[in-house]
This record gives C-alpha cells, structure tokens and sequence, in this order.
C-alpha cells in the first residue's frame, strides 16, 4: 500500500497552504489504551500540531485527541506529547534536513492501516505571502480552465 491509504481519520488540509512539502513519511504511534479507540471513532484534530525531534526521537505536540467517553480513571490527556515511531536512517535524515532553517516537521494525515493508527509526516519548508498568494491565483486559473472546458464539452453533445 502506498503512503497515506487507509482509511482516513483527520486531515491537516491548512499544512500544504502554509508549507510546501518536499518530503513525506509514514510514521507509527505510540499510544495510550483509551487514544486508538478515540481515533477510530475520529475524534482528532491535527489543525495546530506539529512534529520535533529531541534525543534522537520524533514527537508530535499538540495533537488532540479526545478521551474516550467510555473511558474511566484510564483515560488519556487528550493534548499529550506522543513518540513517532520511525526507522532510524529516516530520522537520521530528518535530523540532517531540519537543521537547515525554514525547515520544519508538518504532521498531514492520521489514518488506520491493517488495524494500526499511522501518521503521515512531511517535511515542509514555510510560505511567504506571496507564495501562497501565488498558489491561489495558480488554483482559481486551474478551475476557470476546467469549467470552460466542460461548458464547452456540453455544447458539443
């Protein structure tokens, strides 16, 4: 299976505005007993979190995930710093590639594969303004075209 299949749980779709990603890798988690339950349940946001690496580890902060309503005195805290399980040439590399400045870890997806949460990471560099004004004027030219060519394919028929 390709990197990011599975069944979807959350998107960080604000992540490819701000950054442009050069890179991406499918990393595992570390989880709590009560968090693989609220995640199958889809109760997870990504909008604000991030990934860094501390003692030759990767964590992503600022990942919520809600506790789990059937949850007792086991449940999780829902904004806890959580371990990236990676290979550690990939991490080597990522260490190698996030010194260099504007360089930062982006988590984008979060998706169940073979019955394992998995969480897509990339390597993205920040966008000026004017990049992403630029990427804007890019996407609404793309859709003019594509609505031009459709009028004009159902004028044909």
């Amino acid at each position: 299976m390709p990197k990011g299949e599975g069944k979807l749980v959350a998107q960080n779709k604000k992540a490819r505005h701000d950054f442009t990603i050069e890179e991406t890798y499918e990393a595992g988690l570390v989880l709590q007993g009560t968090e693989i339950k609220s995640i199958r349940a889809g109760r997870v946001n990504l909008k604000d979190s991030f990934a860094r690496i501390r003692n030759g580890e990767v964590y992503v902060f600022n990942m919520h995930i809600s506790t789990y309503e059937q949850g007792n005195r086991y449940n999780h805290d829902p904004l806890r710093t959580r371990k990236l399980l990676l290979h550690r040439k990939q991490i080597n590399k990522l260490i190698g590639d996030t010194k260099e400045t504007g360089y930062s870890l982006v988590p984008l997806k979060l998706y169940i594969k073979n019955g394992v949460a998995k969480l897509l990471i990339g390597l993205g560099k920040g966008k000026k303004k004017f990049d992403k004004r630029e990427d804007l004027k890019r996407k609404e030219a793309n859709r003019s075209i594509q609505r031009e060519l459709a009028q004009r394919q159902k004028g044909n028929y």
